[in-house]
């Protein structure tokens, strides 16, 4: 197929969970045999690192620059505007629109719309053209809440409600146009029938299982490890709770036990807030690998959020055992003893983490039970798979429209 493939943000280097789902994506549907432009508004600039990356599979990237969000347009937008915050600031880009109208006056197999909040530049377009579309929504923005708007100050709180209704006002409107509406959990999925009455099949996260096959944990180490990107406040959330409450009672019991704490755009005063030597803070990692085979457990304390966590799936494919929270397996269908350890409370966390360090032949099982589940079940063929089924049935049906004629 000839795919025409629109995002709110380049998908490399893979420093969030949303740009590791697109790059896989994109990479295995182009081994696939389909032909893909990928048409990007982008708050940073495209370097030739970035160009390097993606262009090999591609075969054009089209990257128009993002407003600052400092600009009296976007600040207007979102002040006064009927479409949401998010969508203001990635919208209203008469250029990026203009472009869009050029390309749909060739033949697309499929148009990929990805994110409702990067809809605004295209809705208008695919309407004058008809072009049949596909939304694929990473999470229902209106119900994310504390993890949309956290960094928003107290008084902001009558804001911030009225932009969530604006939200859901939004989405009415865009997962309306949308000719198939995709989600990425079934949690979703169920949701959007629910608020929408729009059938949403699930192209599930992935990760690239054979990229960790090799690695082996060092379930004696007596190491921790988390990541996150620290743009995104349920992974600000995930740290402070961490090191304020849960490994104080950890240490209280094992004072061996160390946390690596890894990912993009970590804050620099916390290496001040937190200066304790067990805990490493080591930034962006760009090949996890290595760090993992020192680690015995990934600790994911999340408490935000939505969708499927990428870090999860990658710490399972790589063998780590995982003691997390509910929120941080949302959208998988794995088992609390079997496939991970679980808890919601400080003081539960806290005793998992302790017995788990302790007892090595208990990780290596779930160790094994991770591995065999990320294998048959989220392996990013299996996503673009799913996703390649979604286009076969809407397709399909256009072109045996096109022969009867």
């Amino acid at each position: 197929m000839r795919i025409l493939w629109t995002l709110p943000y380049l998908p490399w280097p893979t420093t969030s969970g949303g740009k590791t789902r697109q790059y896989h994506l994109l990479r295995n549907l182009a081994a696939r045999g389909h032909r893909i432009t990928l048409l990007v508004l982008s708050k940073t600039p495209v370097t030739q690192e970035v160009r390097n990356a993606l262009e090999p599979f591609l075969e054009q990237l089209i990257v128009f620059p993002r407003r600052s969000l400092r600009s009296p347009r976007t600040l207007l937008a979102v002040l006064a505007s009927p479409q949401p915050m998010l969508a203001s600031i990635n919208g209203l880009d008469p250029q990026l629109s203009g472009y869009f109208d050029q390309l749909l006056s060739t033949h697309w197999d499929m148009v990929q719309v990805e994110h409702s909040y990067g809809f605004q530049p295209f809705e208008r377009v695919l309407r004058k053209h008809q072009q049949p579309f596909v939304l694929t929504e990473h999470n229902i923005e209106s119900a994310l809440g504390a993890a949309s708007y956290d960094r928003l100050p107290g008084w902001m709180k009558p804001f911030t409600l009225w932009d969530q209704w604006r939200y859901r006002r939004w989405e009415k409107r865009v997962f309306a146009q949308a000719t198939q509406l995709v989600a990425v959990t079934e949690a979703d999925a169920q949701q959007m029938k629910v608020l929408f009455n729009r059938d949403a099949p699930v192209v599930v996260n992935g990760v690239d299982c054979q990229h960790y096959a090799s690695v082996k944990p060092d379930f004696s180490s007596q190491r921790l490890l988390f990541i996150g990107n620290y743009e995104y406040s349920p992974n600000l959330d995930a740290v402070q709770w961490a090191l304020d409450e849960v490994m104080p009672k950890v240490w209280a019991i094992n004072p061996q036990v160390r946390l690596a704490v890894c990912g993009f755009a970590l804050p620099a005063q916390w290496r001040e807030r937190w200066p304790d030597p067990r805990v490493e803070f080591q930034g962006f990692v760009p090949d996890l690998r290595a760090l993992q085979e020192q680690t015995a457990v990934f600790f994911a304390p999340l408490r935000q959020g939505g969708g499927s966590k990428l870090k999860v799936l990658e710490a399972m494919a790589a063998g780590l055992p995982v003691v997390t929270t509910d929120q941080g397996v949302s959208g998988l269908a794995v088992t609390n003893g079997q496939h991970y350890l679980g808890s919601e409370t400080t003081e539960g966390l806290a005793r998992l983490l302790t017995d788990a360090v302790a007892d090595p032949e208990r990780l290596q099982d779930l160790s094994d039970n991770a591995r065999r589940y990320v294998r048959s079940h989220h392996d990013w063929a299996v996503a673009a798979a799913q996703l390649e089924a979604v286009y076969a049935r809407i397709v399909q049906p256009m072109e045996n429209k096109t022969l009867c004629a």
